[in-house]
């Protein structure tokens, strides 16, 4: 008889008969690969703590998509999140599960969102393969694991690994702070997205060897606000010891927000729900469609004049410690790291209005006013500009200036608080990335290029790279370096000119181009004129 505490998970009625007699199978025995009944596909099998699960085999590679990690989130909003409640049968692994609620969202979103998506090479064979798990981008408010550019199977393919991907809580759900509004259970609600990233490590560890991995090599790396989930991660300490590798692309996260300026926000958004502080626990019940619209009020910041920022809280609880500031965290001094961005960061964002493309010298202090994001006289910062880059004109001082006032200056304040650590810590490699795109020329190496160069995804949709000879070459230098870190902690390969880790003496950083190069101190004139401004953080990753 069927435990009624158990949920039932429906088969696909298409299914049923090729999965019957399935129920014999053990964890550690071999697995037939079932004929897809519609379609002809063929079906991997797998047994994960939830029960046994569906995939696909595509080009040799065995496809898990919507796999959970956690129960929904929704009897538990604003808590950290439960195990997944286990199911009867065989689960369809087929189909992506859905994103966090976020607004724009082109995929179907729920409170019910702890999904990943696995690509292996090969199951329970004892291989022991890199594990390599991407954190997406989109800041802490928006975006999923399941776009197109993170489909994992060219890595595994090129280098023999074990990919996933993952979904978590954003925005109010995964990190509005509630602690000083509805008391200590409460107390780390400003970080359960994070929460759920370390749940989701602790999955992967769980389920290495099921899927042909080894949980003593998993390399997280991310993108924008993926890399600065990373950062965030290696100051807590629920995350110590689940990754051993850590790759981070234009994302950084050098400061959290203060438990009272997250309290401040909480506030402002309990004030756009029409809540006092005492109903707070009424958002314990609100409709998710309400909660999502009560976001998009305007942050008290300054810098945020957009909506209210929801990311990291210096909580003491989940995190106690700012993540790279006054130094790099301890607990994570032995992981070795890559920090990375693109040479044009703002374009991607900034370059979509042709103003920004024909500015006079008379436009540009009140344009750079509004997007530098950076506690400096605009005059000083274009006068340094001009002498810096006579050659320069307006809107390429715009684009320079905004782009070295945001992530980079992060990227910056992370490889010297790193190479700080000393001669006992673990190596950290920087890079930027020059090469700019064939199909979107005026908007160069700008922010999210460097995603399907380093996943080999240069002909999936919305990949802006093209996929041409020379995007294929960049495709080939940068994924055989995360592949490289990935295996050995060391990006080094032979493609490459020898790329040696940062230090305060040369600032080495290797420019990633159709014909690569070690640089020292690139764009130092414009490192050291940051230097004079405190650093805060802004929130503003993409």
């Amino acid at each position: 008889m069927r435990d009624p505490a158990v949920p039932e998970v429906p088969i696909d009625p298409r299914r049923r008969a090729l999965l019957r007699g399935a129920a014999a199978l053990g964890a550690g025995a071999a697995v037939p690969r079932w004929a897809h009944a519609a379609s002809g596909e063929r079906a991997s099998l797998a047994r994960v703590r939830g029960g046994r699960v569906a995939g696909r085999l595509e080009g040799g590679v065995h496809v898990f998509k919507g796999l959970p990690y956690g129960a929904d989130t929704r009897p538990r909003r604003f808590l950290p999140a439960m195990p997944e409640p286990k199911w009867r049968g065989v689960r369809e692994a087929a189909a992506y599960g859905a994103a966090a609620p976020q607004r724009g969202a082109r995929e179907p979103v729920s409170e019910d969102c702890l999904f990943l998506n696995v690509w292996t090479p090969g199951l329970r064979d004892g291989a022991r393969r890199p594990i390599l798990v991407y954190l997406h981008g989109g800041g802490y408010h928006n975006g999923s694991g399941s776009d197109p550019l993170y489909d994992g199977g060219n890595l595994c393919r090129r280098g023999d690994v074990v990919v996933v991907t993952v979904n978590h809580r954003l925005n109010a759900f995964g990190y509005l702070h509630l602690g000083r509004l509805l008391g200590p259970d409460y107390a780390a609600s400003g970080n359960v997205g994070q929460l759920d990233l370390v749940q989701a490590l602790r999955w992967v560890r769980e389920h290495a060897g099921e899927f042909g991995g080894d949980a003593g090599n998993v390399t997280v790396f991310g993108q924008s606000g993926g890399g600065a989930k990373i950062a965030t991660l290696m100051a807590m300490p629920a995350a110590r010891g689940l990754f051993h590798r850590a790759w981070t692309m234009s994302g950084q996260q050098v400061t959290a927000a203060g438990p009272r300026a997250a309290t401040q926000r909480a506030q402002r958004f309990l004030d756009a729900l029409g809540l006092r502080a005492e109903q707070a626990a009424r958002l314990r019940e609100l409709p998710m469609e309400r909660l999502l619209e009560a976001a998009r009020t305007p942050d008290p910041s300054r810098t945020e004049a957009a909506s209210l920022y929801f990311g990291p809280v210096l909580d003491g609880v989940a995190l106690p410690v700012h993540p790279f500031w006054p130094q790099a965290p301890a607990q994570s001094a032995a992981i070795p790291m890559v920090i990375g961005n693109t040479r044009d960061e703002t374009r991607a964002f900034l370059g979509h209005d042709p103003a920004n493309f024909a500015l006079t010298w008379e436009q540009l202090p009140e344009r750079l006013e509004r997007e530098q994001y950076v506690d400096l006289p605009v005059a000083q910062v274009i006068a340094e500009y001009r002498r810096l880059y006579p050659h320069y004109t307006p809107s390429e001082v715009f684009f320079a200036a905004t782009t070295a006032g945001r992530s980079w200056r992060g990227a910056v304040e992370e490889c010297e608080a790193r190479a700080r650590q000393g001669a006992g810590a673990a190596p950290t490699w920087a890079y930027q990335l020059d090469w700019g795109s064939p199909l979107e020329p005026r908007l160069r190496a700008y922010h999210t290029l460097d995603i399907p160069l380093v996943f080999d995804n240069v002909h999936q949709p919305g990949a802006r790279t093209g996929a041409g000879a020379d995007a294929r070459r960049m495709a080939e230098l940068m994924s055989r370096a995360l592949l490289a870190f990935a295996r050995s902690g060391d990006p080094n390969h032979p493609a490459l000119p020898a790329w040696a880790p940062y230090t305060l003496a040369k600032r080495e950083t290797l420019v990633f181009d159709l014909a690569p190069a070690l640089v020292e101190d690139p764009r130092g004139g414009e490192r050291r004129l940051y230097r004079q401004a405190p650093f805060v953080q802004r929130g503003t990753l993409g």
